[in-house]
Parts: structure tokens; sequence; C-alpha cells
């Protein structure tokens, strides 16, 4: 069964919801993020991911104490990313709880730095965060698009030991339209042993289905939770299928 991971995006404290990463398309779900984790935990949900928003428009982590509210407040597992571009920023995301997190600019702008937190942490509890535009690496919360290809970026990373990527097709990011099936079969055909995690396009229990028959491991689901059209309950059956 294909792990569910649901997704908390915050800025200024409450939890929002970007469309294809423009905060300009803002929309506010709920005041505390600390509320919706606890629901989803009722729900049977054991990890969420959770992008402190704020952090990555300013270059450095700022939503660590929501962060460490989730944390004491659950027992969800919980990714963080968002602004992690230094070693300070990295302990304090684990201080506050954070299981694991995700790097995704700083793969790109300093590759040195975060192979140090892969050979000092492991792929265990670094995320590489493959986000694609066009084919892609977009950085600094998919303000900005590269010149590098995906596949390759993530090759790179595979080599010195991550195991664990989320990639996210931002043209498909909140527009419900479902998830890009193909390039997640190519990315798994390419790296085989990859825990390859789904993010973007979904919209419907039917689209995670479609990823679990395309064998990939885990999706992120955000959206289409949020405006019901994966119910709670929903993922509550999936979940008990396992």
């Amino acid at each position: 069964m294909i792990d569910i991971i649901p997704a908390i995006d915050i800025i200024g404290g409450k939890c929002v919801r970007l469309t294809q990463g423009d905060y300009d398309r803002k929309t506010v779900y709920d005041d505390d993020p600390v509320d919706v984790a606890k629901r989803f935990a009722d729900a049977g949900i054991r990890r969420l991911h959770v992008v402190d928003l704020d952090g990555a428009k300013a270059q450095h982590i700022v939503n660590y104490k929501v962060l460490e509210r989730i944390a004491t407040r659950t027992a969800l597992e919980v990714d963080f990313g968002g602004g992690l571009k230094t070693d300070d920023d990295l302990r304090i995301a684990f201080e506050c709880g954070a299981s694991m997190v995700t790097g995704g600019s700083i793969a790109v702008k300093s590759p040195e730095v975060f192979a140090s937190w892969i050979a000092h942490y492991g792929g265990d509890r670094i995320i590489l965060g493959a986000d694609v535009k066009d084919g892609k690496i977009a950085v600094g919360g998919w303000q900005e698009t590269t010149e590098r290809d995906l596949m390759p970026f993530v090759a790179e990373y595979m080599q010195l030991g991550i195991r664990k990527v989320i990639c996210t097709d931002i043209g498909r990011d909140g527009m419900l339209g479902g998830p890009a099936i193909d390039l997640y079969r190519h990315l798994l055909d390419e790296q085989p042993g990859l825990y390859l995690i789904a993010s973007g396009g979904v919209g419907s229990l039917a689209h995670i289905e479609q990823l679990e028959q395309a064998g990939v491991p885990a999706v992120i689901v955000g959206k289409a939770i949020y405006e019901g059209r994966i119910p709670l309950d929903g993922l509550t059956r999936l979940l008990l299928q396992k």
C-alpha cells in the first residue's frame, strides 16, 4: 500500500496552500496547524510533511515553533522543509522534533553542505527535494528555475546516499488534475531503489490508486484534503486496507 503523507504548509503560523508555488495565490485553511495535525493523527495518519513557506522565502528556518508544537502534541512522524540552509537551521529543525528534513535549494546552491548532511545524518533522515518545472529543478520556494535536469540531479545524490526523494511537478501543484504518472515511472525506472514521494496534482482517491499501480511508494496530499476532494474518512479506509 502506498504511504499517504498529508501536507501542512505554513505562512505566518497558519495552515495555507499555494497554487503552483505562487505566494500571491494563497489560501488560508486553518489558523492553527496543530489542530490540523491532530485531525490527521485521529484519522490514522502516521506521517506529516510540513513546509515552512516563510522560511523558503527568507532563506532560513522561521516557523520552528509550529514544528515544535506539532511534534510535542501529536505522535506524527514529521518531515520538515523550507529555508534550511545552514547547519544551525538543521539543528533547530531536529531539536524542535523533526524526524526527517527535506532540502531542495540547498542541494543545488550548496551541494557540499547538503552532502555533509547526508554523510552525518544518513539517507533515512535527509530527504532530497526535487521540484520540477518544465523538466528543470526549481529552487527558492519555486521562485527560481535552474538549468539542472531532474534525472542526473537525483542520480548524483543517490550516489551520495540519498534514498528518499520528494518530486513535485510544479505545473500540477494545487491544480487537482492528476499527478505526473509518466514522470514518476521514468524516475523509478532510472533509480529502482528509490523511495519516491510523489507530490503535486493529486485531486482524488483514484489519483492515489493510480500512483500505487505505477509503483510509487508514497504520495503527499494537500489541497485535495483541504478542499474536501479527499475526505479524511476516505484516507482512513485506505489506511485500514494496509
